[in-house]
């Protein structure tokens, strides 16, 4: 038996902290550090490592993890709350990014098929919220209006990102009947909405029943409801893994222990999966010769990425009554792009939706925008004298305790002397969150 895949996984993770480490002392993100981390100990440079089947199905798992993670973090009463105001900057965020990022595609790829352009588009619809967080609050501008804004706007634009990859990795078949795909996306939305009834009895039932012991079995069954959602909606329905995936999350971030299970999946991710699925994109990235025709596309790329949300976004707030000043701060704040268009990027190309010399300009983009937007944000928010009232909603005070909870079970787990069960403080975390 072949040991070597274990050194493999061994340096991914060493070159990848040291990485995340080194750009995190430039404020950004992790992800961009895990890029370069494969980029330069794959093909594409050093060749220290290859692509394998072990490394992409453990990646597939990886992204499924991080698509999960990503649902139980969505609330679905915080949608609800968050108005009319932040659908509108979400809508125009996802519709203008989309049109531009397809007639782009279309000037330098004419003879790609029309998915292919539309597939573009959807690579730069997703928001970034993690960056613009951080750079929020680094600003103390979190808890103001426009903050509020930008995160309830940028929850709702993935999930119509999401919808948008939804169809059009449906249609990306040979002989596809379009009216089928409808049929069998509305299908899905039907059975987890069904499956969510279902599950949210059983938790309940669970919640009842072991009455604060044995909490190790929500992991477990909230894991298991998350392979079958990612599952069948694959084989079932046609409709991306992750998708189901990110089902499976905001059907648990309606269970009474929705918190304390997604504390739990914290460590898998980012202690192995996280890391595998990033290096693995850069592991598996082939570096085209950047002629004249791509360097200008890669420019290209990244001025539309930022600006397609600046002006889609921007637009939205100015007619939803914010001034010029804090429309541009909205649009630049939902500007970044991180770990999603990566995820997305990454699916159209498994499925031959991204030409492979498209790969390349869309990895720079990511990188660009993490690295000028914030600064671009700061620079809008410094231009502005007014005064900013606070407006602290569930929204933000969800990302200052999830802060607050990753600090206290850190201190739990480093504290040996301690004789509670670690499973017992950390749901008492959970609950309080």
């Amino acid at each position: 038996m072949e040991y070597t895949y274990l050194l493999t996984i061994c340096i991914i993770l060493v070159s990848t902290k040291v990485f995340s480490l080194f750009t995190g002392k430039f404020q950004m993100p992790q992800v961009v550090g895990a890029l370069f981390a494969g980029l330069l100990l794959g093909p594409a440079m050093l060749n220290v490592l290859q692509p394998s089947e072990f490394l992409h199905n453990l990646a597939e798992l990886g992204v499924i993890v991080i698509m999960f993670g990503a649902g139980m973090e969505t609330s679905l009463d915080d949608l609800k709350k968050s108005g009319k105001m932040s659908f509108l900057v979400a809508l125009f965020g996802v519709i203008i990014p989309l049109g531009l990022g397809a007639l782009l595609s279309f000037g330098f790829n004419k003879e790609g098929i029309l998915l292919e352009h539309i597939f573009i588009g959807v690579v730069l619809t997703a928001t970034s919220v993690s960056i613009t967080v951080e750079t929020l609050k680094e600003l103390g501008k979190l808890s103001t209006k426009v903050g509020n804004t930008i995160l309830a706007a940028a929850l709702i634009d993935d999930i119509l990102g999401l919808i948008c990859l939804t169809i059009v990795t449906s249609l990306g078949g040979s002989g596809v009947n379009i009216f089928v795909v409808i049929i069998k996306i509305l299908l899905f939305f039907v059975f987890a909405i069904a499956v969510g009834m279902v599950s949210k009895k059983f938790f309940d039932w669970m919640t009842t029943t072991t009455h604060n012991h044995n909490l190790h079995r929500f992991p477990v069954a909230a894991f298991a409801l998350c392979l079958f959602m990612s599952w069948s909606a694959e084989v079932w329905f046609g409709v991306a893994d992750i998708i189901g995936a990110f089902a499976a999350g905001v059907i648990i971030s309606m269970t009474p222990k929705g918190h304390y299970i997604a504390s739990k999946f914290s460590p898998l991710s980012y202690l192995l999966l996280t890391p595998i699925f990033f290096a693995n994109i850069g592991l598996g990235v082939v570096l085209p010769e950047m002629d004249t025709t791509l360097i200008i596309f890669s420019v290209l790329l990244v001025i539309i990425a930022i600006l397609s949300k600046l002006i889609g976004c921007g637009a939205a707030a100015k007619i939803a009554g914010f001034n010029i000043q804090k429309s541009i701060q909205i649009g630049l704040g939902m500007a970044c792009r991180g770990e999603v268009a990566l995820i997305v990027a990454n699916k159209g190309r498994t499925m031959g939706l991204l030409p492979d010399q498209f790969f390349g300009p869309i990895i720079i983009m990511v990188v660009c925008c993490a690295v000028f937007t914030p600064i671009l944000l700061k620079q809008a928010f410094k231009q502005s004298n007014v005064h900013n009232t606070h407006h602290v909603s569930s929204l933000t005070e969800r990302f200052h305790l999830r802060s607050l909870a990753d600090v206290t079970t850190h201190d739990i787990l480093i504290n040996k002397n301690d004789t509670t069960s670690n499973d017992t403080l950390e749901d008492n975390i959970a609950e309080e969150v």
